[in-house]
């Protein structure tokens, strides 16, 4: 399920080209004190890992982009995605207590909050990335040292990881196995080289890649991708989509 937050404002918002971390702590802070903490330093386990099990998109608007920064002009749009109803239902309650916000150093108001139903799905989805979907591996030198490896949509592990990924996702919200031959695939329908994007989130270099992409497989599966957001670091703003 996700939410649609329709914003205004009375100047342009600047933001730095890098601002992941901002909509993160927006959305983080409009949460219920206890949920906000229990998120943040618990989440939802899956063994040693612990997943937020939310995603949201870019902010969405007019955008005009300088050297240094972004400038969003009014109005604008930010959707949340999330398979638990606890996030969303928080969300919105403190929405609704919240009709001015700060956004960084710039003051919105929430013209409108959007509930929209869990969405259907068939086997086979064309899809738009909303916020870019990245996936990793880590390697490790002769030394010891370790290396984030970042794949792009055309090498054959970035299917193999993001699907990997959706099965631990998928035991954690329906507590059950799905095995590892289930049938999911995602491949790039329209991701030209300036869908590749650069992000620093609090220092760490990310790569992510907007586009359009084919997803097949379990309906059940691609529903719970559009919930929770395709790939790794969905908290953070990456792997929300839309379906064309």
């Amino acid at each position: 399920m996700r939410i649609e937050i329709n914003l205004s404002a009375e100047t342009p918002l600047i933001l730095p080209k890098s601002h992941n971390h901002l909509l993160q702590g927006f959305i983080y802070s409009l949460l219920d004190p206890l949920l906000r903490k229990r998120l943040h330093k618990e989440g939802y386990p899956y063994e040693k890992r612990r997943f937020k099990l939310f995603t949201f998109s870019r902010l969405l608007g007019k955008v005009k982009m300088f050297k240094e920064y972004f400038q969003f002009n009014p109005p604008l749009k930010l959707i949340i995605s999330s398979p638990k109803d606890e996030i969303l239902q928080s969300l919105a309650e403190g929405l609704l207590k919240s009709p001015e916000v700060i956004l960084s150093k710039n003051t919105v108001y929430i013209d409108s909050i959007n509930v929209a139903a869990r969405s259907s799905f068939n086997h086979k989805v064309t899809i738009k990335m909303l916020s870019p979907i990245t996936i990793r591996s880590t390697l490790y030198g002769a030394d010891g040292s370790k290396k984030s490896y970042y794949y792009s949509p055309f090498e054959k592990e970035f299917c193999r990881l993001i699907k990997e990924n959706l099965r631990k996702k998928y035991k954690i919200v329906f507590n059950k196995n799905l095995g590892h031959d289930f049938e999911f695939s995602i491949k790039p329908q329209k991701v030209p080289p300036s869908c590749e994007k650069i992000i620093i989130y609090k220092g760490t270099v990310i790569k992510a890649w907007m586009g359009i992409y084919e997803i097949k497989g379990n309906p059940e599966v691609i529903a719970l991708s559009y919930d929770t957001g395709l790939g790794a670091k969905n908290s953070q703003g990456f792997g929300c989509w839309e379906k064309l």
